[in-house]
């Protein structure tokens, strides 16, 4: 089976009150701490409104994040193409590739908040088809045409970059939540998707209908989509015990759905949590819930099971929240590296077999005690002094060590 990979996404969501440049630094040493615990992607997007999402330019982020780190992929999550000329966003993309050594994902999306695009002027009815129309002339530029283009929102005359990505070819992505516009996008275009609208019971379920459309577009398109290329989002808090998840999470999740999903988006159907314990017990402990506050063990079990419903996905992104401190929120990503990813993708599997055939096949190897044994007794002194010896008084580990009592008495057996 091909390796899971593992990411994170970083809207981000953070509570209003702390101050913005502290904030961004901190953003930054979690994507240092991510690259040196292994993770394969970090993502961060694009928004101009709402008071919980600061961060207005991905790329500027990346670009600082990539001075920082030395292997994690960068990813915008996502540009909101309608907001930019494409042009410009090819250029921005392209220098982001070279300042980051070719760890680049371009990542695109319509617009996620109504309200960014009220305060650019943008008709939201025109947003999904403009993305679309961005991303072909995007492609162009990259593979290095020459291009006049002219649309209702955009003007190109003789365009192409002076430079071309780093990359041979730098991965496209394209957001998805709960319309099929994204996936019909991907399999258009035959490139990657990350799958936004996943962090809920319904989003999971409707992972297989999903894949559908993006193949159903592929067919329709003459491209294929691949599963690998395909990322979903998860959202956790693990700790040692799931008492103390909930105990760590609680509050700040209440505060992160009671404030800004109800409170700010208004998202409809939402009702506000009563107490930290409902938050946890309405967010991860109802049947087919997709997110996850507990240990690793549970969320083992939660990427095992979307595998099961989806299919099967290449990577599995969480959802950078501020749902714990940033202590325990640190310690949170430690162990899903520590602890999950290893679980998931097998690499302690083969040392659990050298560990079971060690247990299983112990007579096989008393011959290391005969061994040691024959030598003791080949040297008069140290075979009187053998009385003597026991535990404790031998240089080698006792768990390496032979037993040297019974190799004794089968001597004088």
């Amino acid at each position: 089976m091909a390796r899971l990979k593992f990411g994170a996404f970083l809207a981000p969501h953070h509570p209003i009150g702390e101050h913005p440049m502290l904030q961004f630094r901190r953003d930054l040493d979690l994507v240092s701490q991510l690259d040196e615990l292994g993770y394969d992607e970090f993502w961060c997007g694009e928004h101009h409104s709402s008071g919980w999402e600061m961060i207005a330019s991905p790329e500027m982020f990346l670009a600082a994040a990539g001075e920082r780190t030395k292997r994690i992929k960068l990813g915008t999550g996502v540009i909101s193409l309608p907001y930019h000329h494409p042009y410009n966003v090819a250029q921005r993309m392209v220098q982001l590739d070279h300042m980051t050594g070719g760890r680049a994902i371009f990542g695109s999306g319509p617009g996620a908040l109504a309200s960014d695009a009220h305060t650019l002027g943008i008709d939201p009815m025109t947003q999904r088809d403009r993305q679309d129309e961005a991303i072909g002339i995007i492609r162009r530029l990259f593979n290095g045409e020459r291009v006049t283009a002219k649309s209702d929102w955009f003007t190109m005359n003789d365009a192409a970059l002076q430079i071309l990505p780093l990359q041979e070819e730098m991965p496209f992505v394209v957001a998805s939540q709960i319309s099929p516009s994204g996936m019909t996008l991907a399999g258009k275009y035959g490139i990657g998707i990350i799958s936004l609208g996943s962090m809920s019971t319904q989003g999971l379920m409707a992972l297989p209908q999903q894949w559908e459309f993006a193949e159903d577009a592929a067919r329709k398109h003459g491209t294929t989509v691949s599963r690998a290329d395909w990322r979903v989002l998860l959202s956790w808090h693990i700790a040692e015990t799931r008492e103390q998840a909930r105990r760590e999470a609680g509050p700040g999740l209440m505060r992160w759905h009671n404030e800004y999903t109800v409170g700010t988006l208004m998202r409809p159907g939402l009702q506000p949590f009563s107490s930290p314990d409902e938050a946890v017990d309405k967010t991860a402990f109802v049947e087919g819930a997709a997110s996850t506050i507990g240990t690793p063990d549970d969320l083992v079990k939660t990427i095992k099971n979307l595998m099961q419903v989806s299919g099967g996905v290449g990577a599995i992104i969480g959802f950078v929240h501020d749902w714990a401190n940033p202590e325990n929120t640190r310690r949170s990503w430690d162990m899903v590296a520590r602890y999950v990813v290893p679980e998931i993708n097998g690499y302690i599997d083969g040392l659990r077999r050298s560990q079971k055939f060690v247990i299983e096949n112990r007579a096989i190897f008393e011959r290391a005690g005969q061994a040691v044994m024959a030598k003791i007794m080949d040297n008069e002194k140290a075979a009187a002094a053998l009385s003597q010896t026991g535990p404790g008084r031998i240089a080698i580990p006792a768990v390496n060590a032979p037993d040297l009592q019974q190799a004794a008495a089968k001597q004088r057996g």
